[in-house]
Formats: structure tokens, sequence, C-alpha cells
């Protein structure tokens, strides 16, 4: 579909006109500390945004059971409870263009250590024309570019012309069980957009690693440091292991296993020990130690094959000489997840890649994630289109956090013509 000068116009002024109003919606969804299992704030604040824009917010639940069969289901590291997803779904009176799924995750990365933020994480700060704050760039910043998009049309008196879902999801740091849950739910659209922070500038995700976790709890024998030589030191033989990891770090980043969606990127694969737990006084030998790993998967691999190499890795220290007399306990929480490759000749992809052109003067860089995002989802499973793309983060998962807001309003009048173009308008009584 085109759109009429007029209403392109319109649009972009009131997404201008909304700038401001932007602002201070991220900020009150930067001050819910929405981490693992503490989601409930940010999800009910976007329930109340939800209403503002008109449209009735519903409860999503992620159900481990009902969802344990789907191939991108990953095993949870907790209870759902009291964690549900919110959706809205805008209905037009008459359903004249194509459908459309704007999708976010609210839940964010633990702060680290706050004492060495500039101000403190949960508390948004603005300098030199970036919001800093924990989860201001990843990724509440594209939640509320698309909220912002949304109510820049009703402003210019319009709305879309197709169905438009929105989902607020939760788990996409950990497991992405919360926007399968909402993909499962909810009727298929003709294509999605989730706006997700791009690498210090504006950027279009191509392409992203599969991921897994894995946990490694290394039971030893305890002793006096007098009799050191009688104990097992659990941390000691956990290193070792963490350095076999490291080992299988180098060979899967070897050129010959590269997707050449990846070509260019240095060290795509990554191993990294996120977590170590264990000992109990500096005077014993530690009973016990536990490793928590993150390990990628490259295109041309799969979750499954590389859960099996984990297996393997631990099985090996089993019987090394080095680790003689520890037990190891092998579990699998969090990300199964597997790599993705994205159609960016999709036409949803080339309208939104060059409406930003047309509004920001730049262009979308091309960029193959050695992360993942919650797009996998409906690329994999449901062969959705999907438009990755988003404002420009900094210290995202790091210290002082931060999102340019002039990027922010780049993103929000891209996503704003983008569904105009693509759902097609009419005007609101």
């Amino acid at each position: 579909m085109t759109l009429d000068p007029g209403a392109r116009r319109a649009i972009l002024e009131a997404v201008t006109a909304l700038r401001e109003d932007g602002v201070e919606n991220l900020k009150r969804l930067v001050r819910c500390e929405s981490t693992l299992g503490n989601e409930a704030s940010a999800l009910d604040e976007m329930a109340r945004v939800y209403e503002s824009l008109g449209l009735a917010p519903r409860r999503v639940p992620t159900d481990p059971l009902a969802l344990a069969s789907h191939p991108g289901f990953s095993p949870p590291l907790m209870s759902y409870e009291g964690r549900d997803n919110v959706v809205a779904v805008h209905t037009p009176r008459e359903k004249r263009g194509r459908s459309l799924t704007l999708q976010g995750h609210v839940d964010v990365v633990p702060e680290g250590a706050a004492d060495i933020w500039v101000t403190p994480p949960f508390e948004p700060d603005i300098r030199d024309g970036r919001m800093y704050g924990r989860g201001a760039g990843d990724m509440k910043a594209g939640i509320i570019a698309y909220v912002t998009a949304f109510k820049a049309l009703r402003l210019a008196g319009l709305q879309p012309a197709a169905e438009v879902q929105m989902q607020s999801v939760i788990e996409e740091e950990c497991s992405g069980n919360g926007a399968l849950a909402c993909m499962v739910a909810m009727p298929k659209t003709d294509a999605v957009i989730i706006p997700e922070p791009g690498p210090g500038l504006p950027a279009l995700y191509t392409a992203e690693v599969g991921v897994v976790w894995a946990w490694v709890t290394v039971t030893g024998r305890p002793a006096h440091v007098r009799d050191i030589k009688a104990g097992v030191n659990a941390i000691e033989a956990a290193m070792s292991v963490a350095a076999r990891f490291k080992a299988y770090e180098d060979d899967q980043n070897r050129g010959e296993k590269i997707h050449p969606a990846f070509r260019g990127v240095n060290h795509p694969v990554n191993v990294n020990i996120g977590t170590l737990e264990g000992g109990e006084w500096n005077s014993s030998v530690p009973t016990r130690a536990k490793l928590g790993m993150r390990v990628g998967v490259m295109m041309g691999n799969t979750a499954l094959n590389v859960r099996a190499d984990i297996e393997a890795i631990v099985e090996a220290a089993r019987h090394d000489p080095a680790t003689a007399g520890a037990k190891f306990l092998l579990e699998f929480k969090g990300f199964m997840a597997d790599p993705c490759v994205f159609d960016t000749e999709a036409e949803i992809v080339r309208l939104a890649t060059q409406t930003f052109a047309d509004v920001s003067g730049q262009t979308l860089r091309h960029y193959p994630a050695t992360g993942l995002t919650d797009g996998r989802f409906f690329q994999l499973y449901q062969n959705t289109p999907v438009a990755c793309f988003g404002p420009d983060a900094q210290e995202i998962h790091g210290i002082d956090e931060s999102v340019g807001l002039d990027s922010i309003h780049d993103i929000t009048a891209t996503i704003a013509l983008t569904m105009a173009t693509w759902c097609g308008v009419e005007s609101i009584r």
C-alpha cells in the first residue's frame, strides 16, 4: 500500500509532538525493576499503557506443560505463576490491510554492581541526549517506540486498517518462553516488528546465533587444609571443566564452521561462564561448586547437538585424573534455542529499512547478532517475516546502559510510517 502524503506528514508531526510523552513513559517503565521473577510491575505498567491507547489488555500465561512439546520451548528456570505476559489487540472497523504484531520484552538482566553506576540503575537519568538505566536500551525503549508510534497515528486522526497485536513478554533474556506462549496463543499475523536495540547504532538484525544454558554442579571431598591432599577441591575441579569449554569454544569458531551470514564477524560463537558459586570456608577444601554457562550455537548446528556436545565434555571430565574423586551433575535450564537467519528480502523488512532511511537520512546497519532475540520464534516456527531493528543502545548487560533519545525518535517514526503503510489506515470516527 502507499501512504497519502498528507497522512504521512500528519503522522510525522504527531510523532514529534509525542516525543516528550514517550520519554516520560520510558522513565516509568525503566523504574520497574523487572529482573527475572520480578516482572509484575512492568507488566502492570504495560497493561496501563495499552489501556491508555483505548485497547483492552489481556493476560497470556506461560504454561510449561502446554508448551513442552514445541520445538522452540526451553526448560524453565522458575515458576510462571503471577508472571503472565500482557497483550492487546487493535481491531479496525474494516479489515483492508495486512496484519502486524508489535512485540517486545519487559524483562531485564540484573544491574550488576550498582555502586559503580554513575546514577542508580533503576532511576532513569538523561545525560547528553541519552537515557541511562537498566533496560532503557534492552529493550524498553523499543517497546515505548511502538506504543508511541500507534499513539501518533491516533493523534493524526488515523488508525491501522488491519489487526495490530501488541505483545509485552517475559524471559527473552533466559528462555524466550514468554514470546513462545504469546505466539502460540495469538492468531498468526502477516508480519512482525520487534524493536530490539542496535549495537551502539541503529541496526537491522540479519541473523542470530542459538544459545544453550547449562549448569554443572561439582561435588568434591571436604578436608581441613592441613590435610589438603586428602580432599578433592570442587572449585578447582569446576575450573578444569570450564577450561574444557574454552577449548570447545575455540573449535566452534574455526572458519569452516562459521555460516556465511557471520563471515567477517570476529569470534561469533561464545561460551560464557556466567556464574560461579562454591565453597564454605577459606581454610576448608570446598565441598561443592556450581558453574552456570551460556554456549553459542552456529547455523548448521542445533541446540540439541550442542547439548550433546556439553554432555560429552562433562562426561570426559569425569574420567580426567585432574578431577579424580569429584562428582558431576549436569542440568539444562533456560535457553535451548536454535540459530536463525532472517529474511532481509521480506517486504516488511525492505519497507522498514527504506522508511528508516527516509526518516533519518541514515541506513540501518545489517547486524548478524552473536546474541539472540524473540524474533527466531516467528521466523523458524511460523514462517512469518520479522523486521527486528531498534535504536542505538550502549552497555546493554553492562554498567551505565543507555539509549539515544534521537534514535528512539527515528525508530518511533519508522514504526509509525511502516505500520501505516503495511496495514493501511482509516480515519478515527
